[in-house]
Parts: structure tokens; sequence; C-alpha cells
């Protein structure tokens, strides 16, 4: 017996395309803040969060130079980055909303080391310093290393998929 390929569709890759295909790959939620000149919060909802290294230990996000966080995110020495629980959907929405009052009532916040926001009630937290920002596009991949955090938040992960927030099934 001769087990045939799967027909595929050779289409040209488009953005519409790529944004597609990813709709396909289940993400982690994170949310990445920063404090801008003024020491104001900043923050955005990231799917695009990865483990670079252990050691050192590294991670890596990407962010739209046209996102309102990007001048932040631009100059900031230290990023926080916040592993979200399937709990937190209404809080991950509010830091993916172009206008929204991120850090306004009811997200509850305080300044963590190196003055980096930090939202309380996450999985875990990690304070990094920022060692590269590297231009992809229209996005910058920032590389930064971690120099605190917390695992120990209750919960299990939000997800994102297929263009919405999800949670694990058991």
């Amino acid at each position: 017996m001769t087990l045939q390929p799967a027909l595929a569709v050779n289409r040209q890759a488009t953005p519409e395309l790529f944004r597609s295909v990813f709709r396909q790959h289940a993400a982690g939620v994170a949310v990445i803040t920063a404090a801008d000149r003024g020491s104001r919060p900043v923050g955005f909802t990231a799917t695009s969060l990865n483990s670079v290294a252990a050691e050192p230990p590294l991670v890596s996000f990407g962010v739209g130079t046209g996102s309102s966080s990007w001048p932040a995110i631009a100059d900031a020495e230290h990023i926080g980055v916040h592993i979200l629980g399937e709990h937190q959907e209404a809080l991950a929405a509010t830091f993916a909303r172009s206008g929204a009052d991120r850090f306004g009532a009811p997200t509850r916040w305080h300044t963590g080391p190196e003055g980096v926001p930090l939202l309380d009630g996450v999985l875990a937290w990690l304070v990094c310093r920022v060692v590269a920002r590297v231009p992809a596009g229209d996005h910058r991949v920032v590389l930064a290393q971690a120099v605190a955090g917390d695992p120990s938040g209750e919960g299990r992960p939000l997800l994102y998929h297929q263009g919405r927030f999800n949670a694990l099934r058991d």
C-alpha cells in the first residue's frame, strides 16, 4: 500500500497567509511592561515570548515599531515579563487593546525591581535587562536577560489560538 501525500495548495506567502498559518499555532500569553522616561508604566500583550537560553537566562519577544509601547521599550534598560493565567483573559484583552487605560482600575500592579511595573496575580514574572533590539520587518525582536523573578503564582496558563484566548482542557 502506498500512502499519498496530503493535497497541498501552493499559495503565495502573503501577510494574510502568514497570519492564517500562525492562527493554527497555540501560544502562551504574556504581558510585557516597562516604564517610560517619565516613569509612567506602559505595556502590551505578547504571544511571541520565547525562552532563548538558560545560561545566561535569556528571553525574546517581538514588538511592533508602530505600537504605542514601542518608544518606551526602545529606551528601556529593563522590562517586565508576565505569564498570564487562564483567569486573566480580561487583563490580556486590556493590554492588547489600542488606546486602553492599561494600568487603570481594575488592573492591579506595583513598582518592582529596577523600577519596572509588575502586574499582580500573574502565574510568574521576570524583570529582565534588555541586551539587544534586532530589526525584523515592522517589528523589533527584543532580547533580554532575566535579573529577578517569581514563578509562584497559582493557576493554569492562558493560551492564544485561532484569534481567541483559550484555556487548557483536562
